[in-house]
C-alpha cells in the first residue's frame, strides 16, 4: 500500500496566509474596542463629572405699592447704587415777596421732579434747612415719588406777628439721613396794616 506524502507546499501556503492576512485579528480587536468604548460613553453620561449647570435668573425688585387711608405709599425698594436728586420746578402757590397780615395761615405748595434713580419712599424726609420755621414742623415725611416722576410738596405756615421779610429754606433727605438735591424756599412779607381788625369785646353792643 502506498502512502501519500502530505502537501507541504499546501500546509506552508495556509500557514503563511494567517501571517500575512491579520485583518481578522484586527477586525477583532475593534469590535472589542468598540464595546469597551460604548460601556464607558454609557457611565459618563449616567455620572458625568462636569455637569452644565443651567443658570437661574434672579428676579428683579420692583416697588410696592400699598394704599393706606391717608394716600398711597411707595416702599422703599432702593436699587443698588442708585443715586438720589430733587430738582426745583416752580412755585405751585405764594409766589416769592407775596404779603400777609401777622398771623395769616399759609399754604405753600411747590412742584418738584424726582431726578435721581431711586424711588422716594419710607425713610425720606423733608427738613428745615435755613430761616424761621413759621410755624412748621422742622422735619416732614417727603411725598413719595417714583424715579422721573413729578410731585408737589406742601406745607402749612403761620405769618409771624412781627413786620418784615422772611426767608425759609427747606432740604431734602435720604433714608441715610444725607442731604441731595436742590433747596426750595417760601419767601413773604408781613404787613402790619394787614392785621385783621380785633374781636369785638364780649358785652359791647
Amino acid at each position: 500500500m502506498m502512502l501519500k506524502k502530505p502537501n507541504k507546499l499546501r500546509s506552508w501556503n495556509s500557514k503563511s496566509n494567517r501571517i500575512n492576512n491579520p485583518y481578522p485579528r484586527f477586525g477583532f480587536f475593534i469590535f472589542i474596542t468598540a464595546l469597551l468604548l460604548t460601556a464607558c460613553g454609557g457611565q459618563v453620561a449616567r455620572n458625568p463629572a462636569n455637569p452644565f449647570i443651567v443658570p437661574s435668573l434672579v428676579p428683579q425688585s420692583s416697588p410696592v405699592i400699598v394704599e393706606t387711608p391717608t394716600g398711597t405709599v411707595i416702599e422703599n425698594t432702593a436699587v443698588p447704587d442708585c443715586t438720589d436728586d430733587l430738582v426745583f420746578i416752580d412755585d405751585v402757590t405764594i409766589p416769592d415777596g407775596t404779603t400777609f397780615g401777622p398771623g395769616a395761615q399759609i399754604d405753600k405748595s411747590w412742584l418738584v421732579s424726582n431726578a435721581g434713580t431711586c424711588n422716594w419712599g419710607n425713610g425720606y424726609t423733608l427738613r428745615l434747612s435755613a430761616g424761621p420755621n413759621m410755624g412748621a414742623s422742622a422735619e416732614h415725611a417727603l411725598v413719595p415719588a417714583r424715579s422721573g416722576s413729578e410731585t408737589e410738596i406742601g406745607i402749612t405756615f403761620t405769618a409771624p406777628t412781627a413786620p418784615g421779610d422772611y426767608l425759609s429754606k427747606w432740604q431734602a433727605f435720604n433714608p441715610a439721613g444725607e442731604p441731595f438735591g436742590e433747596e426750595f424756599f417760601i419767601d413773604i412779607t408781613v404787613d402790619l396794616s394787614l392785621a385783621p381788625p380785633p374781636s369785638p369785646t364780649t358785652g359791647e353792643s
